[in-house]
């Protein structure tokens, strides 16, 4: 064998050796997702950030980092992320609450904010944000179907000014239009405990009601009572968005009519995600200090 031979067959044998570590490691990476990880859907172009909550028969169960959504997946369409979300970042700082007020002479009552939200990790996502507003509120982790039942009594005994019902939804194209109710995850659950509300309470000024999550039967919800509701284009929202709103309201003065606009569009998706209707705040303003 010749000394160029020799060379080529050497050149073959560690391209093919690197080859295969390189292909090894690939795999190896591939494969490696655990609970808690955080991935992107490549079918999706990835964009959505994910938690994997749960894996069965190779199914990979994933909750939203930051959006109200749930979804499961196929391994071979994971990727991992391990970047900076700096999108979320951004938003995150946008939406710091504001509580710049006069408090020389002055002192301030915020409505106080009953939060019943299916999810415990986003419910005590929104808790952080209104206690970071210095603001009273309470949390109930429930889930949908369940609201309903209870929340009369929650509303007896915590007496709120505003009232949050979230969790999760989805609205799914086989089951029905838009219009129809049943085609949805829990707009159903959200219509009922609206519902349930405004028997407490029947005036939109008095009892300030926030409901649905992502994709929810926005129309429906608003018929049924809700102040502020979602998604009025079928949207995902995000998991704090229902909290922005809350906070917005009870630091509002009850004596002036909100900036509907203008609370709606701190929100991650604005008009998209997440409507209303114009009523006062729930912040009473008193003197002296």
């Amino acid at each position: 064998m010749s000394f160029e031979s020799i060379e080529i067959l050497l050149k073959f044998n560690t391209f093919f050796i690197f080859n295969q570590i390189f292909t090894y490691n690939c795999v190896g990476d591939y494969m490696n997702f655990d609970i808690g990880d955080l991935v992107t859907r490549k079918s999706y172009n990835n964009d959505t950030v994910f938690v994997i909550t749960d894996i069965i028969n190779d199914i990979y169960y994933l909750k939203g980092a930051n959006v109200r959504l749930y979804a499961d997946s196929y391994k071979d369409d994971l990727v991992k992320f391990e970047d900076v979300d700096e999108e979320e970042q951004e938003f995150e700082q946008r939406i710091k609450p504001d509580v710049s007020l006069n408090r020389d002479d002055y002192f301030y009552l915020p409505g106080k904010i009953l939060h019943i939200d299916s999810d415990l990790d986003y419910l005590n996502r929104c808790l952080k944000y209104y206690k970071e507003a210095n603001i009273w509120a309470v949390g109930i982790n429930e889930i949908e179907e369940n609201i309903p039942l209870y929340i009369r009594d929650w509303l007896e005994e915590y007496n709120p000014n505003i009232i949050v019902i979230t969790g999760h939804d989805a609205y799914y194209k086989k089951k029905g239009t838009q219009d129809n109710i049943n085609a949805y995850k829990n707009s159903a659950n959200f219509v009922k405990a609206i519902k349930e509300a405004r028997k407490f309470e029947k005036s939109h000024d008095k009892l300030i009601i926030i409901a649905g999550a992502c994709q929810s039967d926005y129309e429906e919800l608003i018929k049924a009572g809700a102040n502020f509701a979602s998604s009025p284009k079928r949207v995902n929202i995000h998991a704090l968005d229902p909290a922005i709103i809350a906070t917005k309201m009870s630091l509002a003065d009850v004596n002036q009519d909100i900036d509907l606009k203008g609370i709606i569009e701190k929100t991650k998706y604005g008009k998209n995600g997440i409507g209303g209707v114009i009523t006062k705040g729930t912040m009473y303003t008193g003197y002296p200090r």
